[in-house]
This record gives structure tokens, C-alpha cells and sequence, in this order.
């Protein structure tokens, strides 16, 4: 499985997702459109699925224009129906998601809004959570509580060390100034903020980052109770 990183619009990522032959494609929460078409004419490959995260416009912004001219079918939370563009496909909690050479489990992790899921592609140990868990940070809750985006990011904390994380912005450096100035003393933070320096420096993406670097470093993720997330979240909306 081949992952192609596509920045679109001013801070977002879609993500292109190649099969084993690499002609076959799904993509994940196209912002908008063209981006996506420049990479799929050149490599001349099949778009097949058009998988969403949840509903935001800018995760689902090119799902009208590509499903129109690939014929893609759209993917996406069932309770987000009405929501969600173009829809073709609902698929619930926990549900294995197969189709071609693509597999992957389907979480619901409700916070940033109540539709939000995330896509695991278990086998490859690779996850697309949208707009609940980025690179040091985690989404506002806009929709959801507390308790369920505490609940949702314990979920993913959940599996394997060595996941992949595929998030919806490039927030990593604003994300990581505030872990620092909430947990002065981690020297493992510092070097991924080094790290991260070098990469935006030379025009790279912050991401993927894995589940053990963020376990380590994002402060969310070091929240004890609901309690200490709840402060940390409000504290992260007015920084």
C-alpha cells in the first residue's frame, strides 16, 4: 500500500491511498478537488472510493467533482448521511470495510463532532483520524463532550505502538509549542520538535507520526482523567 500526501487548501491533507498494483486508489477527506485529479491523471490510476472522516467542508469539498468524474463511490458514517456529499456507502463502528485490496476497521470517535470515525488500515498498521487526533494535539470539540473525545482518543491509544498516524492538518508545530509549555521536563518532546523544525523547514509534511511518539509527547494523550484532558483542551482554545 502506497500513501501519497496531498496538501490542499491553506493547512489541510488528503490522502491517496494506492493498492498493491498501484492502479487502483481511494482517497481520504478530499478537501477539494483538483488536487487530487493532478495526481490520479498523472499516475494514471482508478479512484475507486472516497472515503470521509466526517462531515467539515474542507474533508469532504472535492466529493461531488470526483465521484462525477470517476464514478467513485463515497464512504461514510451512517448517522453522517445526511451530512455527508454524494454518500454511497454507511458503515458503522467497529465494521471491517473491504473492497478490491483496501481493508480496513471502521472507528466511531465522536468529540470533534459526533459523526467523526477513523479509518484502521489494521494490516498495514496505519490510521486516518481526520480531525480527532493529530500529530501533538487533538481536534476541538465542537459537536461532541469532553468525555467523548477523551473516550475517543483512549481508543486509539489503544493499538499497536507502531501505528502510523494520518491526521487532517499541519498543526504539528503550533500543537507542539503547547505540549512544551505544559511538559517542560520531556526531552523526547524536544527532540521530535527538532525534528519537525527540520522537516517544515524543508517543505516536508509533519506527517505520518506514530502512536508511540504521540503516547510520549502529545499531551492529550498524557491526560490522566477526564478531568486533567477537560482543562488541557480548554487551556489548547485560548493559547
Amino acid at each position: 500500500m502506497e500513501i501519497k500526501i496531498i496538501p490542499c487548501l491553506n493547512d489541510n491533507y488528503s490522502y491517496l491511498i494506492l493498492d498493491k498494483n498501484k492502479i487502483n486508489a481511494c482517497v481520504i477527506d478530499p478537501s477539494e478537488s483538483e488536487p487530487i485529479i493532478e495526481i490520479i491523471e498523472k499516475n494514471k490510476l482508478n479512484l475507486n472510493f472516497i472515503l470521509n472522516t466526517h462531515h467539515h467542508y474542507d474533508h469532504v469539498g472535492g466529493n461531488e467533482k470526483l465521484k462525477k468524474k470517476y464514478n467513485s463511490k463515497v464512504v461514510g458514517f451512517k448517522d453522517d448521511k445526511d451530512r455527508i456529499p454524494e454518500i454511497d456507502i454507511l458503515v458503522e463502528n467497529n465494521q471491517i470495510w473491504k473492497e478490491n485490496n483496501f481493508e480496513a476497521k471502521v472507528y466511531h470517535i465522536p468529540g470533534h463532532t459526533t459523526g467523526h470515525i477513523a479509518f484502521h488500515f489494521f494490516k498495514e498498521k496505519k490510521i486516518f483520524t481526520g480531525d480527532t487526533l493529530f500529530s501533538l494535539g487533538c481536534g476541538k470539540i465542537f459537536e461532541g463532550t469532553y468525555e467523548q473525545m477523551f473516550n475517543s482518543l483512549n481508543k486509539i491509544k489503544k493499538l499497536p505502538k507502531d501505528t502510523e498516524i494520518y491526521c487532517g492538518h499541519e498543526y504539528t508545530l503550533q500543537n507542539a509549542n503547547f505540549c512544551l509549555a505544559n511538559d517542560q521536563a520531556n526531552l523526547r518532546l524536544k527532540e521530535k520538535i527538532k525534528k519537525i523544525k527540520k522537516q517544515l523547514e524543508n517543505n516536508l509534511p509533519s506527517i505520518p507520526t506514530t502512536l508511540a511518539d504521540e503516547i510520549e509527547c502529545n499531551i492529550f494523550l498524557k491526560a490522566k482523567d477526564l478531568k486533567s484532558f477537560s482543562k488541557l483542551r480548554d487551556l489548547k482554545d485560548n493559547f
